[in-house]
């Protein structure tokens, strides 16, 4: 089994010709590109395309920029930040992602029994923030996270492909080179247990905006179990199920199909867990139901998760089934790393480190080649991960 440890890029430190060349090869860089970022901008302005403003706020804040704050303000959306839009929805939709932060924590703090989570704190010099409650070295959990995080900004367009599945069309007559001022809040979770036989969950609810008054809600809530328990499944997928049929019958099947086809790990061919609901650019009604919906679900996670926990969190397992867990593990980071669309985007945009790469494990293993033994317990999930099943 191999401990994760964090690694650091290091460089012998150049002598002062080695510096000297490194700095005339960058100014030359930055000349080179600013006069191409002219000239896109100079064609585009021939061709009747947008540009962004003299005070946009620059694409990426950048890594660093995040200053620790002992405590949060009471609210992280400010009347004037941003690109116009729905002022109200925004402070509502953070509003009661704090609550469910609080709620979610205290009773996964509760079914610990042992860790309590840490806090910290943040904002960002133009506007936004974001609290992180952190558990580790549980009974329960060996790492558990709830990320509240509120951003204003402005993105590459490429980065909208980060943030919605239509990213294109909502950049379509920006100028190439162009940034797209937005709004995002969002509340991300992952829990990473000890126990092979109790399941990581992750969930994420989020609502967007971009310049030009455009809108969308986003989200959803998965599981990714080590081995199969057909109880613990019906339950977890019914619960969601519940949730959809209280909103729009027509709901569940579409966003469990969509969850099927979002965690794909698509250079393995094979799932990342057994899913649960998955949607995006979700704008098709009034936004005070879809608010209802992204609530309701949020508020869903503990009643679908807990007692799967509670069930199985005293189940006894060797060493063998201890190392599944951790392949398994490390086929949630290769999805992370590559394919998670939160992942990307905070990373495109300046998001805080400590904060987006809290969805990974404490501990992961990857061996060369495996493959489960035929008609062992962990062929029979793996069969589940390559061919989606309903549950319910």
């Amino acid at each position: 089994m191999t401990r994760a440890t964090n690694l650091y890029l290091t460089t012998a430190k150049p002598t002062t010709n080695q510096n000297s060349l490194a700095g005339t090869a960058t100014a030359e860089s930055e000349v080179f590109q600013r006069s191409l970022l002219a000239a896109s901008i100079a064609n585009s302005k021939k061709n009747g395309l947008k540009k962004a403003g003299q005070d946009a706020p620059p694409v990426n804040i950048g890594w660093d920029s995040h200053m620790p704050v002992e405590k949060a303000p009471d609210s992280l959306v400010r009347p004037g930040d941003g690109p116009e839009g729905n002022y109200p929805m925004r402070a509502r939709f953070e509003q009661m992602l704090r609550e469910a932060q609080k709620s979610i924590t205290s009773s996964i703090e509760k079914i610990d029994g042992g860790a309590t989570f840490q806090e910290d704190c943040w904002t960002r010099a133009n506007g936004g923030g974001g609290m992180s409650r952190v558990l580790k070295d549980g009974k329960v959990w060996e790492k558990a996270g709830v990320n509240l995080s509120v951003v204003y900004g402005s993105m590459p367009q490429e980065a909208l492909q980060a943030a919605t599945e239509r990213g294109v069309d909502r950049a379509k007559g920006m100028a190439p080179g162009e940034r797209v001022p937005f709004f995002a809040c969002g509340l991300s979770c992952v829990m990473h247990p000890r126990n092979p036989y109790c399941p990581t969950m992750h969930f994420n609810y989020r609502y967007f905006e971009t310049d030009g008054g455009v809108w969308w809600f986003g989200g959803g809530t998965d599981i990714t179990p080590s081995y199969l328990n057909l109880d613990d499944m019906k339950h977890f997928h019914g619960t969601y199920k519940e949730v959809c049929d209280r909103h729009d019958p027509e709901f569940y099947p579409k966003f469990k199909a969509w969850a099927d086809r979002y965690f794909v790990i698509n250079h393995r061919n094979e799932t990342r867990g057994l899913g649960g609901i998955f949607f995006d650019d979700l704008n098709d009604r009034d936004p005070e139901k879809l608010f209802a919906f992204a609530k309701d679900a949020v508020n869903s996670v503990v009643p679908a998760y807990g007692p799967i926990i509670e069930a199985h969190k005293d189940d006894p397992f060797t060493q063998r089934e201890k190392d599944w867990q951790q392949i398994r593990r490390g086929r949630y980071v290769e999805f992370n790393l590559v394919y998670d669309r939160g992942t990307v985007f905070g990373l495109k945009t300046g998001g805080r480190i400590e904060s987006i790469l809290m969805s990974l494990p404490e501990t992961a293993r990857w061996e060369y080649d495996h493959h489960p033994e035929e008609g062992s317990p962990e062929a029979e999930i793996m069969d589940c991960f390559k061919h989606a099943r309903d549950w319910v």
